[in-house]
Order: structure tokens, then C-alpha cells, then sequence
């Protein structure tokens, strides 16, 4: 598919979308179903630390959280070494095993596309695809351009991303890293290995931390 062809298709999927959704969600939504996927997901930079993500809802939206509680997974190998990570979901992938064991017992038999969003030499973010895609649109440079509209779209309208979130996160972040001791890094892993134990989101545990003044966890 040339690019004017895929901006158009990419432009009325866009269009059907419902106009009071924020745009990430709505750009995720043009996404899936011009690529006619199962799903789908945006991972959307500040910088190196702060991250949003957005997913359609369904099977895969399971999977985002949990790459950002393990910290490991495609979205950040792609972001790593900004290229197009295609995983086989079920298989055991030796950069991340944690997340491949756990994303088999969610999805398996999938397959996941994270693509970098590139906006000049600037990585922006990940478009992540779930599902099985049709086969007249699952082209790399196809997936690559799709991002990279996104990508510039989304840089466009940087204030309509809503940051507020993860201020819990970073608060909790500072505050451990001082009660204990440690590098802000080590405090950042603290809190992620709670949530992941606990099987719960990162701002719940924050929210904890924080409502507590600090690291004190009841015994499940």
C-alpha cells in the first residue's frame, strides 16, 4: 500500500471514531482497525521515565500494564533499539522471559508489532498491534508509516496528554528513595516488584506508599 493510500485509509478510521474520546485513544482505535487488528496500544513519551499508555479494550489490554509493572517487554525493546520488535505471543523470548511467560498465559498464539513512533530523529513513543493481521497490510514499512503519522500527530497535540497520573508514581519514587536510602532507580524497582507480586497497577502501589508515608506493606 503506498503512503497517500494508507494516510486515507488511516484518516477514515480515524473519522469513525467517536469525537469526545481523547485523541490517543482514538488514534490507538484508527489504528487496530485500519491494520484490521485485535487490538492495539500507544505508549506515549515525555522522556526516558514518564510514560502513558492507552488500550483498546478486550483480551490485549492486559498486556500493557503489565510491561510497564515488569519493566521489560517489546514496547521497551522497541524503544531501546527503535526498530520494529515482532513477538509471537506464547514463544519464550530471551530478552524479556517474564513478560513472554506471562503474555502466553493471556494471549498465546497471537502475534505483537511494536512499532516506534519516529518523528525525525526523535522516538516519541510505541504503536503496539495484537492479533492477526490481515495480510495485505502487516508490511513493515506499512506499520512504520502508520506510526510515524501518529507519532507526529500525537507531538502536535502534546497538551491534550493527560501527565497527572503518574505524579503519584514519581512521588512515591522520591519518597522511598529517601526513607531507604537508595537510588531513586532502586526505589522505582521496589515499587514495580510490589505491584507485580501483588498483581496490581503501579499507581495503586504509589497510592499506598504515599496514603502510608512511606514503605510500609501489610503482609497479604
Amino acid at each position: 500500500m503506498d503512503p497517500p493510500e494508507l494516510l486515507s485509509l488511516l484518516a477514515r478510521s480515524f473519522a469513525d471514531t467517536e469525537a469526545d474520546r481523547p485523541l490517543p485513544a482514538r488514534l490507538c482505535e484508527a489504528c487496530v482497525d485500519a491494520f484490521r487488528a485485535d487490538g492495539g496500544a500507544l505508549t506515549v513519551l515525555a522522556d526516558a521515565e514518564d510514560q502513558v499508555a492507552v488500550s483498546t479494550p478486550g483480551a490485549f489490554e492486559q498486556l500493557e500494564p503489565l510491561e510497564e509493572v515488569l519493566g521489560e517487554g517489546p514496547v521497551h525493546q522497541a524503544l531501546a533499539e527503535n526498530r520494529l520488535v515482532v513477538m509471537r505471543i506464547g514463544a519464550m523470548v530471551g530478552e524479556y522471559p517474564v513478560f513472554s511467560h506471562l503474555a502466553g498465559l493471556v494471549a498465546a498464539g497471537a502475534t505483537l508489532y511494536a512499532v516506534p513512533m519516529q518523528v525525525g530523529s526523535r522516538v516519541v513513543g510505541v504503536l503496539s498491534l495484537y492479533g492477526v493481521l490481515g495480510r495485505e497490510h502487516r508490511r513493515a514499512e506499512d506499520l512504520q508509516f502508520a506510526a510515524d503519522v501518529v507519532g507526529a500527530d500525537l507531538l502536535r497535540n502534546a497538551g491534550l496528554l493527560n501527565w497527572t497520573e503518574k505524579a503519584p508514581f514519581h512521588q512515591a519514587t522520591g519518597m522511598v528513595a529517601i526513607q531507604l536510602g537508595i537510588r531513586p532507580e532502586d526505589a522505582s524497582a521496589l515499587i514495580r516488584a510490589h505491584a507485580f507480586v501483588r498483581s496490581t497497577s503501579l499507581l495503586a502501589v504509589a497510592e499506598e506508599v504515599l496514603q502510608r508515608r512511606g514503605m510500609h506493606f501489610r503482609d497479604e
